[in-house]
């Protein structure tokens, strides 16, 4: 035999050998693992992040087939735009307001659901069901519950007797009735997420522990606020952590039931930058719009995690 035809039976007779020199590569073969989600991410998160950043530094318009860098000329545009500062306002207390009733709520919920009862399974998930389904089929449901003339609140009110016809509300259409509505309906998407997470660290939480808070004497509420909260506080956190982001960035509530209106009182970052950059076809301010939640996500991000990590470490 040639010498390359003894070159290739030797690669061929050590090929299963390099597989599993591969495979016991811990280092390797992690890498390999995370390639397809690498492969993910930067293809559906990193190429649109970097041609938004793109976009945000030059004039880009839709139908436009040429654009220029412009430099921190949209940055400059947005500072000045009064509509940007009511956005931002709005999204702050939005996602404030929200999330402490998504956290508070969530707490007594899983208190709820971790005792045991018949039919556990079923109430479990009823709950998760808003979480599981389209947000947008579900934002439709709640446009018809707050239409003015056959919303089901309006009614249940008038069959109490509690409002009349000369003050019927207009859900969505009033300025603070329309941020109290998207702000429920936030509440309701969210709530079922948080629930199962801190409901999660709740079961992670020993027997032993309550069981000698039990034998100690410790009241109701010594025992949630001496043991339970301060145990479950790095899970609550990293809850608050993913609701402010879905909150932060989501615009489907909005773009559903309000269109950020009455007079932009329920527009938000996300929401303004779609109508700028996409219905407006002003891609470049829309992106210089879009990127400004990128900084302060960043930031919010990482105080919750070094809080969660100080936390569970304490």
């Amino acid at each position: 035999m040639n010498p390359h035809g003894l070159a290739a039976a030797a690669r061929f007779v050590d090929a299963p050998a390099r597989a599993t020199r591969w495979r016991d590569n811990e280092r390797r073969l992690g890498v390999l693992l995370l390639a397809p989600a690498i492969a993910y991410i930067v293809a559906l998160v990193g190429l649109p992040f970097a041609l938004g950043v793109f976009y945000s530094f030059s004039d880009a318009t839709v139908g436009s087939t040429t654009l220029h860098f412009v430099g921190l000329h949209n940055f400059r545009l947005i500072m000045s735009d009064p509509t940007f500062w009511t956005s931002l306002r709005n999204a702050v207390g939005f996602t404030l307001v929200s999330q402490v009733l998504v956290v508070v709520l969530g707490k007594m919920l899983a208190m709820a659901l971790a005792r045991d009862f018949r039919g556990r399974w079923l109430v479990r998930l009823l709950i998760l069901l808003p979480w599981v389904a389209p947000i947008s089929l579900g934002a439709i449901g709640w446009l018809w519950i707050f239409d003015p003339i056959y919303s089901i609140i309006t009614w249940t009110l008038h069959a109490l007797h509690l409002i009349d016809a000369a003050t019927t509300p207009v859900w969505l259409g009033q300025p603070e009735l329309a941020m109290a509505s998207v702000v429920l309906v936030d509440v309701w998407r969210l709530l079922p997420l948080a629930a199962v997470i801190i409901l999660a660290g709740m079961t992670a939480i020993p027997q032993d522990i309550h069981d000698a808070a039990q034998m100690d004497g410790a009241s109701f509420l010594r025992h949630l606020f001496q043991i339970q909260i301060p145990l479950v506080a790095p899970v609550m956190l990293i809850a608050l952590l993913f609701g402010i982001v879905f909150t932060f960035t989501d615009m489907i509530v909005i773009y559903v039931l309000t269109r950020g209106g009455p007079y932009d009182t329920t527009q938000v970052l996300a929401s303004y930058a779609f109508f700028t950059g996409v219905q407006g076809g002003d891609l470049a301010t829309g992106s210089a719009i879009a990127l400004f939640l990128f900084p302060v996500l960043a930031a919010v991000a990482v105080f919750f995690l070094v809080a969660a990590r100080r936390a569970d470490v304490g």
